[in-house]
């Protein structure tokens, strides 16, 4: 009942903020136009003209940025998500939704003092040496309060830090948004064959498993370290500090970073940053992330992503909230590397090739269709001038193109194209003239040619042979019970098959009695009328020799 009416709810704010108007006609039918104007909260709203949300004066970002507010968390990320993409969306919209990154509405700064306390055990102006109960940001499930901790002994003053704590009653929210879209893509999955190859409930529950991890922040901030771990060096991305001391599931203490938001383009060129660098190393940093790590920070908004303004010559990364994270697995990187590589040389049989040989498509597909089809989606696109060119939209593409040889969709792979379209459109907002081409080809050739060397194949059997050590003694009992285990299987074959042959055996001796009493019967009844006897007495022998051959014929020599 609660997913009816949370469809109800979405619905009606749907049409309370009219936002049946922002879709283009090209993509909305007449029927569905006039379900839109037919919304009883629509129809209301015409009525109510003094109400603030529907004052003629908001823009459509505002309508709809306030509409994505009051639905929730699924749907802020949901215009988080397509704030990245100002190539595709009007600018008024795009800045509206920006304000979904770090701009939501905050909750009572006393809730959160009170979850903050009942986590840490004490009073915060006793945990800490000062907390701002100002909220410092407000996003979709959390909000971030500044503080600063106690001076540790011989030091004069206490690390500057920041309070990240889950917003009360979040978990229901999200829990009714994702039990509708699970409701809808069950159904999606019985009544359609393009749900079932999009393997709609897998996708999400993917999602709603990703979106429950977000509200645990011990397991954010496990994520966090691990990053922190893979950039050590700190030299193309920078990843704060974790005080587990003060961390729990709904409450995190983190290093507070300075740094400029990555889509201030005005302090960034005052501060003399090479755009075109920041752009090109965002794109190393994702690439690095997926296939050197397969770890990769998987909600790349701008509100998560800050510069580092103090080497403008060297300009790196500052990378928060790790909460969602994706990875791969060992052959889906190799597949997805050499996928990559294959389309930027054009060679669209290896692209075929690679999509049977990984099990993206059934192995029935015909390589040669399947190398025409990629061929007649790529081509026209490299065509095109290259900073035109959007190599996230290409992917999209080319598993639109595959969908029609029934690729499944990978849900792991979802979250890494989600990720790479993100990170294409704050590149090209950065640099407009990104070509991410050139800076992932180099990469992706470096990475196949590592992966094969003398000292990469080494190393892997050097970490191999500890197992590989571990099992050897076990190595003659494992060989024992494989034949023994092939014998047993022989042996209950032959019973099996002794088994069948005599219950064939058995069939066909109650066929036969069956066949000889209908004809004793047969004989006997005609024996019995004189018409029949005159004729049996005239019939010449050749007769009696054809019946004879012709009961031999029909008598049953296996069960019917």
């Amino acid at each position: 009942m609660s997913t009816f009416l949370r469809a109800f709810e979405i619905a009606r704010v749907f049409g309370r903020y009219r936002l049946d108007e922002l879709i283009p006609d090209a993509v909305s039918s007449p029927l569905l136009r006039l379900l839109f104007r037919a919304n009883p909260s629509r129809i209301l709203a015409t009525f109510r003209p003094s109400d603030p949300h529907l004052h003629a004066e908001l823009t459509d970002g505002e309508r709809l940025r306030l509409a994505l507010e009051q639905l929730g968390p699924v749907f802020i990320k949901f215009g988080q998500a397509l704030s990245t993409r100002r190539d595709l969306l009007p600018e008024d919209i795009a800045d509206e939704l920006a304000k979904l990154q770090d701009q939501v509405p905050p909750f009572p700064s006393e809730q959160a003092i009170g979850i903050i306390e009942t986590a840490l055990g004490g009073k915060v102006d006793e945990v800490f040496e000062r907390f701002d109960r100002e909220p410092l940001a407000s996003a979709s499930v959390a909000q971030v309060h500044s503080a600063r901790l106690r001076a540790e002994p011989g030091s004069e003053l206490g690390r500057e830090i920041v309070v990240k704590v889950i917003r009360p009653e979040v978990e229901a929210q999200i829990d009714k948004d994702t039990r509708l879209m699970l409701f809808l893509a069950r159904r999606f999955e019985a009544w359609s064959k393009l749900g079932r190859r999009l393997r709609a409930i897998a996708v999400v529950e993917d999602y709603r498993q990703t979106i429950r991890d977000e509200l645990d922040l011990a397991r954010e901030a496990a994520n966090t370290s691990q990053l922190r771990r893979n950039f050590a060096d700190g030299n193309l991305v920078y990843v704060p500090e974790v005080f587990w001391d003060y961390t729990s599931r709904n409450v995190m203490v983190l290093e507070r970073i300075h740094g400029i938001p990555v889509t201030d383009l005005d302090r960034l060129r005052a501060s003399g940053e090479k755009l075109k660098v920041l752009g090109e190393r965002g794109d190393e940093i994702y690439f690095t992330k997926v296939l050197r790590d397969s770890f990769f920070h998987a909600d790349m908004h701008p509100g998560n992503i800050f510069v580092d303004a103090s080497d403008p010559e060297k300009p790196r990364y500052i990378a928060i909230d790790c909460a969602i994270i994706g990875s791969l697995s060992e052959s889906d990187q190799y597949y997805l590397a050499r996928n990559l590589l294959a389309i930027f040389k054009r060679d669209y049989h290896a692209v075929a090739q690679l999509h049977v040989e990984c099990g993206w498509v059934p192995p029935s597909t015909r390589v040669t269709e399947f190398e025409a089809a990629m061929r007649a989606v790529c081509e026209p696109v490299f065509e095109r001038p290259i900073a035109e060119i959007s190599f996230g939209q290409m992917l999209v593409y080319l598993f639109q193109t595959a969908a029609r040889f029934d690729m499944e969709v990978q849900p792991s792979l979802v979250l890494l194209q989600k990720t790479l379209l993100n990170i294409e459109g704050l590149g090209r907002q950065l640099y407009p003239q990104l070509n991410l081409w050139e800076t992932a080809m180099p990469f992706l050739e470096r990475w196949v040619a590592e992966r094969y060397s003398p000292q990469t194949v080494l190393r892997r059997l050097q970490e191999s042979a500890p197992n590989w050590l571990e099992q050897l003694p076990q190595l003659p009992e494992v060989l024992i019970e494989n034949l023994q285990g092939q014998r047993d299987r022989h042996v209950q074959a032959e019973q099996m098959l002794l088994a069948e042959r005599r219950a064939n055996e058995q069939r066909n001796g109650r066929s036969r009695r069956r066949y000889l009493a209908a004809m004793v019967c047969v004989v006997a009844a005609g024996a019995a009328l004189p018409s029949v006897r005159s004729l049996l007495d005239q019939a010449p022998t050749v007769s009696w020799l054809l019946l004879a051959v012709a009961a031999g014929l029909a008598w049953p020599t296996h069960a019917s």
